[in-house]
This record gives C-alpha cells, structure tokens and sequence, in this order.
C-alpha cells in the first residue's frame, strides 16, 4: 500500500465525509463563481460602452423612422463622420454584442478613443464585427424584437452640417450612475463573500473532525518511519486533487447558472440603471485560484498558523466578542460609506460567532447546574460539549439563518412597497404616448373638450425633458424633469415621505416643486429648502414642497407644473394618464388618431405596463433568493454531517445510557431532543442577529447603494419557518443516530480518541 493510499483511507471508512466535502466545494464554487461572472459582466457593461461614445452624439431621422444602412449611405456620401453601432442579444447567452465597423471609425482620427485609428482591431466581446451582428440579428426568433441600428458622429459634426431630414441627438446607454451602480455591485461582491466565508466555515468544521478521526492512524504511521511533514505534505496533495476536481466542475456549473440567470438579471440592470447588460467573455482561472486558496486554507489553517487550533479556546473570548460587537454597531450606525458599513457588518459577524458556541455553552452548564433530573443534566452538558466541539457548523448556519431572514424580510418588504408604489403611479386605466414629431397641446385641448372626460373621467399629461438645479450657488447638477398638466387626482393620492400641508395644491398652483428621494439625498434636501431650477434657459426659484419615493432608478428628478414651463422647452417624451369614464376606448382612440393624423395609434393597458415592470423587479432578487437557497441548503448539510460524525464518534457513549436502563426508544427520545435543542437554539441566537442585519440593509446598505430607502419590517411567519427548518435538520440527526445505536459500536482505547476528546 502506498503512502497516499494509507492517508485517504479514512475516506474509504467514511465515504460520507468525503461526499460532504466535494459538494460542499462544487456548490460553493458553483455559486460563488456564477455570481461573480454575473458581477464583472455587470461592471464592464456599466463602464465599457460609455468609455466608447463618451461625449458622442448620434444621428436620427427627424420622422422617427428607424435607421437603415441606406441612411449610413447617405450620410457618409454627405461628408459626415458617422459609425454604426448594432446592438444584438446573444441568442441562448447572456448579454447583448455591439456590432461596429473599425473602417468606418477611421476618419475619427486621434479623438476616437478605442474607435480613433484605422489599424483597429476587434478585441473580443461585447465588440464585433457588424456583419457578425447583423448575421446574428437575422437568427433571432420571430419574436425577438429586431435591434435598432445607431450612427455615432465624431466630435466635429455640427448641426449645421447635418443633411435635410436629420438630426443630433445625445447618444448614451444610460444615465451617469455614479457611485450608485458601483455600489450595487458591491451588494453582490459582498453578498458572495459571505457565501466564501460560510463555505470557508463548513469545510473547516467537516475536514478538521476528519483531521481528529485520523489522529490514531497518522500516529501508526509515524510508528511506521513516517515524518509527519510528509503526511502533512500527502494531505496538501489530497486537497489540490479533491478541490481540482470539484472546482472545475463548479466554474462550468456556474457558468451556466450565470446563464439561466443572467437574463433576467440583466433586464434588472436595465431597470435599475437603464444600462443594458454587455456580454463578457468568461474567465476560470482567476476564480479557480481563487477557490482554491479557499479550500486551502480553510481546512490547513492549523498547519499554516501554528497555533491557530487553540485560538477557540483561548481565554478573554467573552470580552473580544462584547468589543467586536460594540465597534461594528457604532460603526454600522455612523459610517457615510458603504465599504466601511460592509466592515461594520463583518466585524459584528466575527463577534457573533465569537459569542454564540460560547453562550450556549454557558447557558447549557447553568441550566445542567439548575436542573434536579439526572437525564436533564446530562442533556445540557452533553448540548455544552455539542456548542464546543461543533462551534464552526453552528456559527454557519447561525450566519446563514441571519442572511436569509433579513434577505427575505428586504425582498418582501421591498416587493410590498414596489407594489404599492406602483399602483399609485399607474392609477390610470390607460396610457397613451405622443408620437414622435406630432404636438401635446392640440391633444390636450381635445381631451378638455371631452364632456365625458369632464363629468365622469380624469386625465393628465406627462411632460418629460431634462433640466438643471443648483443649491446656493453650487454648481448646477442635471436632473429629469416631469412636469403635469393638469395636476389630476391620479396623482393627488401618492404616499410622500416628506411634505408640506398641501403640496399638491401648492404644486398646482406653480408656486412649489417635488423632488424625488435620490435627488433629495444627493443633494441634501428637505421640504422648504428653495432651489434654483434652469429649464431651457429660463431660471425658476421655487421651494420644496415635497418629497416622493421613486424607486428603481439613480436619477435626480424633480416634479413641477406644466405651466411653468418656457415656451422655447422641448420635450423628450410625452404621455398621456387617461381615465376615460364614460369615453369609450374606440371613441377615444379615433378622436386622437385624428388630431395627430396618424394611424394605428396603440394605448396601452397599465395594467399590462404594471405585470412588466413587476417581473423586472422580481428578477432583480431572482440572483439574492438563489443564493441564500442554496447557502441555506450548504450550512444544513453541513450540520447534518457534522451532527452525524459527532454522533457516530461518542456512539459507544450514548450507549451507555441503555446500560444505566434506558430503553433503545428512551435513548433514542434523550438524543433527539438533544440535537433538536442545538439547532433550535442557534435558530434563536440566529433571529436577534437577523434582524439587525434587516436594519442595516434597509437603512443603511439600500440608500447608499441605490439612493433611496424601505421601511422597516419584520416578518415573525417567516421566524417560524427558519425555526422549524432547524429543528427538522435537528430531527434528521437524531434519525441518522437511530441507526448508529442499532449498530454496534466500538469502545474507544482513551478518551483523548475520541471526536472532540470531551465525555
């Protein structure tokens, strides 16, 4: 037998153990990889394309109509510099490619950035050739809408120069996140940093209980002329072998769990940030690395750090943890940043796991100590021995606990308040869009005189532009600008989180503004600050009259009265909120399609525009609720393994209890309450921490993440799911054991052999 083959085994004695270890590194690397795939595609299609067309303006046809290469043609011929720019979704990938043409960017000379010289070359993804993405274009499903052609013009075109029949218009894949889009993607780099650090956790509790089974066996070898560096070396080697072979597995699994997921995610980030999600090549050897590092040094960190096994023990660990605690919820409080609120959260993190094996421990030993019934008293020094000897998998699953009651409270809370936000902006039946080139004015005078309007419905027009507000002479800062007229009941019931007496009047009468959340942060606003409003030339100075929620998007925006507006403003984009009363929807459509001189006219249901746009928010959590499955199902297993192996080692103890003249079912009845008050009590430990974690992301991680913020709530239902999960993990220890005692068990030679060494 060889020297490798005596140290794996154990493995051959304890298969489960080597089962537990390998699926703990393919999921783990599976989810931690698939996130962060998702995570750098999102980073490079928020910074990659507008890096490209920084500063660029396009060209569009003044009728509206679609761009074709015949327009390319003309352009060109007309002396124009001008690129085209195709963006296609990658049939069954994620992500969009832009299709581009390296000859067509040659005449914008130095100032073309990655498009500035003739001898460009296509380095891969998001950028390809055009042809390629017209060929892909023609693949697309029939249902598929067809992309839209661009044509980018270089810094010198001027408007002038611009033929008959077009137009400059900005050209930009989305608004300027800032921080904002940096920080969401933080939330998810963060997010699986906490899965490496709970996988990090189950894989050093399982390998080191394997590590103190194998003690006898290293020690024959040692008998035998084996150094113990050279078994120390044999165990690196069965390592790399077992992780090499998960963790490849694991980056082709998260491959494609980016896949199935990144649809949707990547209409999320649309939503949130209207940015579009690029596609990416795929990286492996970063993350292998990576996991591979994980694995290493969670489960040799005894070997790496001398000393590092008896760091449990150590003493003053109540006071470290009461200090971790005490640092991370001042600094979780009074950090401006998000980075150093994600330190505060680790630091409470590293105080929690300190404190609880700690606490049950001592809480355990005090009620042994209080309780008259013998079989009492061995239950809660046996549950006392458990926190010790399995402190790693219950501080686990407490973190995990934690991280899916407060995930699940944001996502409810979130979806509830989305819900109802949404409603109240889609309070109208109907929604009508003014087509392009055709007025507003003449289709609001239409509608006014509408007797059926009048007596029995309601309507407004949406005006929509963009505008600048400066603060006390700071420098003006962009924002969208959506002004009403008139400003209808439709809008008179929306939920503010901060206003006047009545804003909506003083809104109506122009003698007021409202600003929405993200600007109102950004800025430092509040009601009754004035701001200085330029709308096309013309400056307004106006007081807040109040504060709106707006979630989903980073942009300022500020609310004002259609009356105020200049004559000389021009709109990007005008809607009509339309409850028609008695006006039927044919009468309706066939007197606008009249007035515009158009036909087909399309009005949209909103309850159609609120079952999209409620399907875009749930994909948004789609990625969070995956992960927290999924780490949730890592940290149970976890401790059922862990729950079984230590079990199995004190086996010969436990059966002891039928000497002293229990029956099988009595003994069998003693360790099933033992294991169910373990896991019950770190499903307890677990709901206090949760909650603050639910506190820190709605009122601290959210608003500084997307710029505006939740209420507060808490979901005791959802309490009592995670608790009676834990107990039925607690359960199927205890009928994993029921077959150990039908079993026969060894007695051990010493008590130093045994799992943990305590009796």
């Amino acid at each position: 037998m060889t020297l490798f083959a005596a140290v794996f085994s154990h493995y051959r004695r304890h298969p489960l153990q080597l089962a537990a270890l390998a699926l703990m590194i393919l999921v783990a690397t599976t989810l931690w990889s698939g996130v962060r795939q998702l995570t750098e595609q999102a980073r490079t299609s928020l910074s990659q394309s507008e890096q490209v067309i920084a500063g660029r303006e396009q060209v569009v046809r003044v009728d509206g109509a679609a761009l074709t290469v015949s327009d390319f043609v003309t352009l060109r011929r007309a002396g124009l510099c001008v690129m085209p720019w195709l963006e296609v979704p990658r049939q069954g990938d994620v992500g969009l490619v832009i299709g581009v043409d390296p000859l067509a960017a040659a005449c914008f000379g130095g100032a073309g950035g990655a498009f500035g010289n003739s001898q460009i070359r296509l380095e891969g993804e998001p950028f390809v050739d055009i042809s390629e993405a017209a060929r892909m274009a023609r693949e697309l499903p029939a249902a598929e809408p067809p992309p839209s052609l661009a044509l980018i013009a270089a810094g010198e075109v001027t408007a002038d120069a611009v033929p008959a029949g077009y137009r400059l218009a900005d050209f930009s894949r989305g608004p300027d996140t800032g921080e904002l889009g940096e920080s969401f993607l933080l939330n998810l780099d963060a997010l699986g940093i906490l899965v490496l650090l709970i996988t990090a956790l189950l894989l050093r509790s399982v390998y080191r209980l394997g590590i103190v089974q194998r003690r006898d066996s290293f020690a024959l070898l040692h008998r035998f002329g084996v150094p113990p560096a050279q078994i120390d070396r044999w165990l690196v080697v069965e390592l790399l072998v077992l992780s090499a072979l998960c963790i490849l597995p694991g980056l082709w699994l998260g491959s494609w769990l980016a896949g199935l997921l990144g649809q949707g995610f990547g209409r999320s980030l649309e939503g949130l940030f209207d940015a579009p999600l690029y596609a990416a090549p795929g990286q492996w050897l970063a993350p292998a690395f990576t996991m591979m590092a994980v694995v290493l040094v969670a489960c040799l960190a005894d070997f790496l750090v001398p000393g590092a096994h008896r760091l449990a023990g150590s003493r003053g660990k109540g006071k470290l943890a009461g200090g971790f605690l005490v640092t991370g919820l001042v600094l979780a409080l009074l950090s401006p940043s998000l980075v150093w609120v994600f330190v505060a959260v680790a630091i409470v993190f590293a105080g929690a796991g300190l404190l609880t094996p700690a606490l049950i421990n001592r809480l355990a030993d005090r009620a042994a100590d209080a309780s008259a019934d013998p079989l009492s008293r061995w239950r809660y020094r046996e549950l006392a021995v458990m926190a010790r000897q399995l402190a790693l998998p219950v501080v686990a699953l407490q973190f995990t606990l934690a991280m899916v009651l407060a995930i699940q409270a944001l996502v409810t809370t979130f979806e509830d308040t989305f819900d109802r936000w949404l409603g109240q902006r889609l309070e109208a039946e109907l929604y009508v869009a003014v087509p392009e080139g055709r007025s507003g004015e003449a289709a609001a005078r239409w509608l006014t005189s509408q007797p059926e309007l009048q007596t029995s419905g309601v309507w407004h027009r949406v005006i929509r532009g963009r505008g600048s507000v400066s603060v006390s002479g700071s420098a003006p800062t962009p924002v969208d600008l959506f002004a009403l007229s008139p400003v209808s009941s439709l809008v008179t019931s929306w939920d503010l989180l901060d206003a006047e007496d009545d804003p909506w009047a003083t809104l109506t009468r122009g003698e007021g503004v409202l600003v929405n959340e993200q600007l109102a942060r950004r800025l430092e606003l509040g009601v009754g600050d004035r701001i200085a409003l330029e709308v096309a030339g013309q400056q307004l100075n106006l007081p807040i009259s109040g504060v709106y929620a707006d979630y989903g998007r980073p942009a300022g925006e500020i609310l004002i009265s259609g009356a105020l507006l200049p004559e000389q403003f021009r709109p990007d984009f005008e809607s009509f909120s339309i409850t028609p009363g008695t006006l039927t929807r044919a009468e309706l459509i066939r007197g606008l399609e009249a007035v515009w001189q158009v036909s087909g006219m399309t009005v949209r249901d909103n309850e159609e525009i609120r079952a999209l746009a409620t399907g875009v928010f749930d994909q948004t959590f789609l990625l969070t609720r995956a992960m927290t499955v999924l780490t949730l199902t890592l940290a149970a297993l976890a401790l059922l393994v862990m729950g079984w192996v230590f079990f199995t080692g004190r086996n010969w103890y436990f059966r002891l209890l039928a000497t002293w003249g229990l029956s099988r079912r009595e003994v069998a009845a003693q360790l099933t309450r033992l294991s169910v008050g373990l896991t019950g009590s770190v499903a307890l430990l677990a709901l206090p921490l949760g909650i603050w974690l639910t506190w820190v992301l709605v009122h601290r991680i959210n608003p500084l993440a997307f710029g505006w913020s939740l209420p507060m709530a808490v979901y005791p239902g959802f309490w009592v799911e995670l608790i009676g999960l834990s107990l039925l993990i607690g359960l199927g220890i205890a009928l994993l054991m029921g077959r150990q005692l039908r079993a026969g068990a060894a007695l051990p030679v010493s008590a130093s052999s045994l799992t943990g060494g305590e009796r």
